[in-house]
């Protein structure tokens, strides 16, 4: 890196602990530290809400969908947004019915407090695992880009964010996320400037796209194979961002810090609207990279973007998007780190203990969060040792296992919405049933070529098609389970 891209790399690091630092002056309760007293702005939730579900993965990756095909990628994101406004109506009045603290303080109500711990333990070993990898993951375009170790890089984004995020707990991570969002779409902005000008220009980059039908957005074909149909995009989306944003504590936690139900409903839709422009941009940074003749065939998708960095932004432009890169990862941290830690604090260790004061739930979920950022920063070394010398299997695999919970837990709101009599067992009992057969479901191809032969259709299920295919499996056994012990019982 040039001396200016460290300059912009090192101004991006002070402005996060600085912020870090300025705002630990305010929380005194729990309440404060998790939920930023449920007072923060709606623009800056729907700001924080698109940043922490950027990883830097979709930053390095997205471009690269757009350089080897189309733009049907955003059948998938019009879909969150269905699912989003779904959530936005359904799900998101019963959040603000009393003082919820995260996200399964609502199936304690309907089916008892051993629910809700099954449920947030759930959350915490696969929310653990699944971002555990994406930090490894981010890691490895980020050292590429600055020079650095991929353990080196890990290091340096863990301890960062576990420095702004223990001094200033939630407030920091939103305000914090705000700051990052920025980063990395100027980087994207000015690296999709940068790549049309050296195909010849918007106007040719978009007539050398469009006759070349880079330039489709939906594709109608009905199959359960490919991953990016109009049927699969619009209800594989909208269901994993209902559970994904209805279910899953890391963004439920910033719509429960809201002011409002309005406020928080304002946040999650304007999200989805959001995320479409920011795939779109990134989509359109690959095809100009097309377009600039800049994809080779021979080239590795996943290197596409890196190498453009590298080879064509001029110095401070290039230290810009490895500080977006590195914006987005940490964003993916620290949301983590607090979430993980408030789920833990009031999910499992207020609920066992019985423990209601804010100042000392306050002081626990400080040192959890400490410990929790700590073991990603290990996860993420181990996941690099791990895989070192090989083609990370492990990653694929820990990425896999981590999405295909949330037909689980998408699952057991619908329950907790049904008039029927489900009692608790019934949803714990569908739950592990659901994730064990969504893991077969996962590995169906390789347990194919290992004489499973039965599994080898189910090993051609599209990965969008995961959450319906779990959420129907978990309803479907939960109500199974009702009626059997009903039965039993009479």
């Amino acid at each position: 890196m040039s001396p200016l891209d460290v300059a912009v790399l090192a101004a991006y690091f002070a402005a996060t602990l600085g912020l870090g630092l300025w705002l630990s002056r305010g929380p005194q309760s729990s309440s404060d530290y998790f939920l930023g007293a449920r007072s923060l702005p709606s623009w800056a939730i729907l700001l924080s809400i698109v940043a922490t579900e950027t990883s830097a993965v979709t930053v390095i990756s997205t471009p690269a969908l757009g350089a080897r095909g189309d733009l049907t990628f955003l059948q998938l994101p019009i879909g969150y947004l269905i699912g989003r406004i779904g959530v936005a109506l359904w799900l998101l009045p019963g959040y603000f019915t009393g003082e919820q603290e995260t996200a399964y303080t609502r199936l304690e109500t309907r089916f008892g407090p051993a629910t809700r711990r099954a449920l947030s333990l759930v959350f915490l070993i696969t929310r653990f695992l699944g971002d555990g990898v994406r930090i490894f993951a981010g890691a490895i375009p980020l050292a590429l880009l600055a020079n650095w170790s991929i353990p080196a890089s890990i290091v340096v984004m863990g301890v960062v964010t576990i420095g702004y995020t223990w001094f200033g707990g939630l407030k920091a991570v939103i305000w914090a996320d705000v700051i990052q969002l920025f980063v990395y779409l100027s980087g994207g902005i000015a690296a999709l400037w940068i790549a049309a000008e050296l195909a010849g220009g918007f106007g040719a980059t978009f007539e050398l796209a469009s006759n070349a039908g880079k330039l489709r957005v939906f594709n109608p074909t009905l199959s359960l194979t490919a991953p990016y149909t109009l049927l699969g995009g619009l209800l594989g989306g909208a269901l994993l961002s209902a559970a994904s944003h209805g279910t899953d504590h890391l963004i439920v936690q910033r719509l429960l810090a809201t002011r409002s139900l309005r406020d928080a409903r304002i946040a999650l839709v304007g999200s989805g609207v959001l995320v479409i422009a920011q795939f779109l941009l990134f989509l359109l940074v690959g095809t100009a990279i097309w377009a600039a003749q800049l994809a080779p065939a021979e080239t590795p998708s996943n290197e596409i973007f890196g190498r453009f960095v590298l080879g064509y932004l001029p110095s401070g432009f290039r230290g810009l998007v490895i500080a977006g890169i590195l914006a987005a990862a940490m964003s993916t941290i620290s949301s983590s780190i607090n979430a993980l830690a408030s789920s833990l604090t009031h999910d499992i260790y207020a609920s066992i203990t019985g423990e209601r004061d804010p100042v000392k739930l306050f002081r626990v979920g400080r040192a959890v969060s400490l410990v929790w950022g700590t073991a990603l920063i290990f996860g993420a070394l181990g996941f690099h040792a791990f895989t070192t010398g090989s083609d990370t299997p492990a990653v694929v695999l820990a990425l896999s296992i981590a999405s295909v919970t949330y037909g689980a837990l998408l699952g057991a709101y619908l329950l907790a919405g049904m008039s029927v009599r489900i009692a608790g067992r019934d949803v714990i009992t569908a739950a592990i049933l659901t994730m064990i057969l969504m893991v077969t479901t996962v590995f169906a191809a390789k347990l194919a070529t290992m004489g499973l032969t039965l599994l080898a259709p189910l090993g051609t299920l599209s990965w969008p098609w995961y959450v319906p295919l779990g959420t129907a499996i978990m309803v479907g056994t939960a109500l199974l389970s009702s009626v059997w012990r009903t039965r039993s019982a009479t």
